[in-house]
């Protein structure tokens, strides 16, 4: 047994069996204890929420609609403009975007971004040299998108794109020489 046990263990016997006076500063005190204790339980249990789970659960891919296949021409790129829905946190904001869209074949579109894989200036589609042109350092594409000349490091990047009936629907843009699950 350790020296000295024995009198710490029956003064903590002593006090815990001893009547404690209820008095007035000790109910002002224990209520005002009480108090803060329930406020920083308030604040804590939104603040926890808050950290601990995501702001939305986590979900497919949404498809935004660009237009219709009757506008589209074989061969031959046309400009989508469209407005998709952005989700930022618990933000909704609607944004304007564009995408080059080609029909290769009767059940075939593809949909490249606009921005060039270099800097990212937007390209558009020259009728006459037959392929898409970055003004900022004239990088050129073909209508397949693959990198013709210039700087740019890889292809234009790709919508992931999905037909209902005569729909065209463009999902997420995936990066060149990506997967695309």
């Amino acid at each position: 047994m350790v020296p000295g046990a024995h009198s710490v263990s029956v003064a903590v016997i002593l006090f815990l069996t001893e009547k404690t006076h209820l008095n007035r500063r000790t109910f002002y005190l224990t209520f005002i204890y009480a108090v803060w204790a329930l406020i920083g339980l308030v604040l804590a249990i939104p603040a926890a929420v808050y950290l601990l789970w995501p702001p939305r659960p986590r979900k497919e891919p949404d498809w935004t609609e660009a237009g219709t296949l009757t506008q589209l021409k074989l061969g031959t790129p046309n400009e989508f403009i469209f407005r998709k829905n952005r989700v930022d946190g618990w933000k909704v904001s609607s944004e304007k975007s564009t995408a080059w869209v080609v029909k290769m074949a009767e059940q075939e579109v593809v949909a490249f971004s606009p921005q060039c894989p270099h800097l990212g200036c937007a390209v558009h589609w020259v009728a006459k040299q037959n392929e898409f042109l970055c003004p900022c350092h004239a990088s050129t594409f073909s209508i397949e998108g693959q990198v013709l000349t210039g700087p740019a490091p890889r292809a234009l990047d790709r919508f992931k794109v999905k037909v209902e009936g005569d729909k065209l629907l463009l999902g997420p843009v995936h990066r060149s020489g990506e997967a695309t699950s």
